[in-house]
């Protein structure tokens, strides 16, 4: 049996006490990094009834090494009890995960996946943005155009759209949106569930401003406000028309219609 566990994104005491037996039933522990768990682990155990699983192994499952780990413990998944873990959160969501997932449904192996801590829901409960839909693009590219297509998919979206950004590139990602739609509303969490966890709201212009004069630090979500479609807003004719790669034309014309985003690619690329 292998079982997804999602661990704190900050605050130690988020784990939950289902988190914490299943841990000291494991055999075989995947890890997106294992000196995080054990850190993590060693850290429970000092804190809280948990008793360290020092029978159990410890082994890196990763993005790079994942499909040869899958050859090597394939069989484990169905005759042992298995956990994955990520680094922190809820794991196999923009993932190495997600190999995981996929391999337990192609073959037949019975997984579970507990709930838990995700930046994801945490920050866009925090953001009071009322949409109460959204989108999750995990990081964008680091630059080039594929960066610079998929933040104007995100302006050009109704849906809210959560990202997250390293503080090394959030002060690019602010300035960025800034030369494209400055007035776009933002809502912005830092280091969530910790110490000098912080929230921000405002204009992309004005955050932009306010954060060009402080040291930026932390990890960072990013949600970025829908446009309001309204009776004026583009309709299938106008964006059909418009001048746009064929995968970001689809995106928006999905958004508009019953077809699907691949419906219309294939229609576009075909016409």
């Amino acid at each position: 049996m292998l079982t997804f566990i999602p661990t704190p994104i900050g605050n130690p005491q988020d784990i939950t006490l289902r988190a914490l037996h299943t841990f000291e039933k494991a055999t075989l522990f995947l890890c997106e990094d294992t000196r995080e768990t054990k850190k993590l682990l060693r850290l429970l155990s000092e804190r809280f009834e948990f008793a360290y699983p020092d029978h159990a192994r410890f082994v890196s499952f990763n993005e790079h090494n994942g499909n040869e780990r899958l050859t090597m413990y394939g069989e484990a998944l169905s005759s042992e009890e298995v956990v994955y873990v990520s680094d922190a959160g809820m794991p196999a969501i923009s993932d190495p995960g997600q190999l995981l997932v996929s391999f337990c449904q192609e073959n037949g192996i019975s997984y579970d996946v507990l709930p838990g801590a995700s930046a994801v829901t945490t920050a866009y409960a925090a953001s009071g943005f009322e949409r109460g839909k959204f989108l999750f693009y995990a990081f964008l590219p680091h630059k080039g155009k594929e960066r610079s297509i998929q933040l104007q998919e995100i302006l050009n979206a109704s849906y809210d759209t959560v990202l997250y950004e390293s503080p090394h590139r959030l002060e690019k990602l602010l300035k960025e949106i800034c030369e494209l739609e400055p007035q776009r509303e933002l809502f912005m969490a830092k280091e969530l569930t910790k110490r000098y966890q912080s929230y921000y709201k405002g204009t992309a212009k004005n955050l932009f401003e306010k954060l060009s004069t402080e040291t930026i630090r932390g990890e960072w979500v990013v949600i970025i406000k829908g446009i309001e479609r309204s009776q004026g807003s583009f309709g299938l004719e106008e964006i059909l028309a418009f001048d746009m790669p064929p995968k970001m034309k689809a995106k928006l014309l999905a958004q508009l219609s019953d077809m699907s985003v691949k419906e219309w690619y294939t229609k576009l690329t075909q016409s």
